[in-house]
């Protein structure tokens, strides 16, 4: 993957500039508002023998004759189901076993007795009004034995909130009441691609354009929120969710910028570039005050470390091999990173400050480290497989490493989701290279991406 990248160096220091318009943003969406729950005492769903409890997840009932509630009552109840069963957490009833259940005209009137015959534990079931200025939601999660409902809110969203909006809230907040997990329904995706690049003439030969897009965790929504005419490559979400730090090739040589995605304001660029000091591979610090990059600005790649309003630069190693792609550990006070100073690849790990340094891998070529969230003390990569990469992860706990990916196509770029139990990463599975998600174990597998070349994933908090 060094030669990869050596590779990318010299087709785009080439490169003319270009120009950013931050334009397509994905509109703001800001969380529905609530109204709080019926009950304060937290009463949990559980299955029978030890096992997840049952869950069915019928449409929501749309509370008048408008196809627009309709439509919207129908999305939410699908993509609801999804969000619940992408966690695992729960069982999910299959939604055409209980097509023939009639839908009530209203929450009150919900036949228990049959979704107790299909053995449902927990039925979410909600409604969908339109109003003057957007839509009102609202959903009851029931348990169905006792008949008792466990969690009741409203939502109320504007005109530009998505109904899948309003799914990935309801799934995240009955996670987070019942099981007290983090979802990551509202979370976003931001990754490479070339689908809507046109072709530019250089003095030698044409180049693709690559540019950065985002979507929700599932890949529903993808937009482009960059538009140059060279490459956007390599985005990293900051911690706060509203900017992405990438490498991009607008002024002719590799940079480090910043976006702000929300405002589309000019992108900043913290490490000052220059076509002497290239820099790439941004990583934000857990706090978000900081960035670690790779650059050659003291004759060959090492790492860096910047403050994001590009003060108080320093060097962290200092070895005549390439030291690259870092990612930092959830408390801030570690780096991990790519060095092939012991001969091919390997990962490493240093602290904040470049002190203790040593290498956590030993195996034929490993590279694009990404450090997982609490609670898991991870680090996933990729790692050489017949004539592709597997994904791989370490565990700091047992000094183990075990492979998730099945040896099918190249997968590479791993990132962890912000609760540390799946993966988004690259593979060639399918042909062309293209984002898929997995889980920490290895199962579920989904791909996310089909058009164009699809590269670099990043998964937002």
């Amino acid at each position: 993957m060094m030669k990869k990248l050596s590779t990318l160096i010299a087709t785009a220091c080439a490169a003319a500039a270009g120009i950013v318009v931050y334009a397509q943003n994905p509109p703001a969406q800001p969380p529905p508002s609530q109204q709080p729950p019926v009950t304060d005492v937290r009463t949990v769903i559980t299955g029978s023998s030890g096992l997840p409890p049952k869950y069915a997840v019928p449409d929501f009932i749309a509370a008048g004759t408008d196809a627009e509630s309709a439509a919207a009552a129908k999305l939410i109840g699908q993509v609801l189901w999804e969000d619940l069963n992408f966690e695992r957490e729960f069982y999910l009833i299959a939604r055409d076993t209980y097509r023939t259940i009639p839908q009530p005209a209203t929450l009150d009137q919900v036949p228990l007795d049959r979704w107790k015959e299909i053995g449902a534990e927990g039925l979410v079931i909600g409604s969908v009004r339109k109003t003057a200025s957007g839509f009102t939601v609202q959903m009851k999660l029931i348990e169905v034995g006792g008949g008792r409902t466990v969690l009741n809110k409203e939502y109320t969203g504007t005109a530009t909130t998505s109904p899948r909006f309003f799914a990935h809230t309801i799934s995240d907040e009955i996670h987070q009441q019942q099981v007290q997990l983090r979802g990551v329904a509202r979370t976003k995706l931001a990754f490479t691609s070339d689908r809507d690049g046109e072709r530019v003439k250089g003095a030698a030969n044409s180049r693709d354009i690559q540019n950065i897009y985002v979507s929700d965790y599932d890949g529903a929504n993808q937009t482009r929120v960059t538009i140059t005419k060279s490459l956007d490559i390599t985005p990293q979400w900051s911690p706060d969710a509203r900017y992405i730090a990438y490498t991009s090739y607008r002024s002719g040589f590799p940079d480090i910028l910043i976006a702000d995605i929300r405002r589309g304001t000019a992108a900043t660029n913290p490490a000052k570039g220059s076509p002497e000091k290239q820099n790439y591979l941004p990583a934000w610090s857990p706090d978000g005050s900081k960035l670690a990059f790779m650059s050659n600005r003291d004759g060959n790649p090492e790492i860096y470390v910047v403050n994001r309003d590009g003060s108080g630069m320093r060097r962290l190693t200092n070895h005549p091999e390439n030291d690259v792609t870092p990612t930092w550990s959830p408390t801030g006070n570690q780096i991990a990173f790519t060095s092939n100073r012991s001969g091919n690849p390997q990962i490493w790990i240093m602290n904040e400050d470049g002190s203790g340094q040593q290498r956590i891998t030993s195996e034929s070529w490993c590279d694009r480290p990404t450090w997982s969230p609490a609670p898991f003390n991870e680090v996933a990569y990729a790692s050489r497989s017949g004539g592709g990469y597997d994904i791989r992860i370490f565990d700091f706990a047992t000094r183990n490493t075990r492979t998730v990916t099945d040896g099918v196509g190249s997968n590479e770029s791993p990132a962890f989701s912000p609760n540390g139990r799946h993966i988004a990463y690259v593979s060639t599975r399918a042909g062309k290279a293209q984002i898929f998600t997995i889980a920490r174990d290895g199962k579920d597998r989904k791909q996310i991406t089909t058009l164009g070349e699809n590269r670099y994933p990043h998964w937002s908090n």
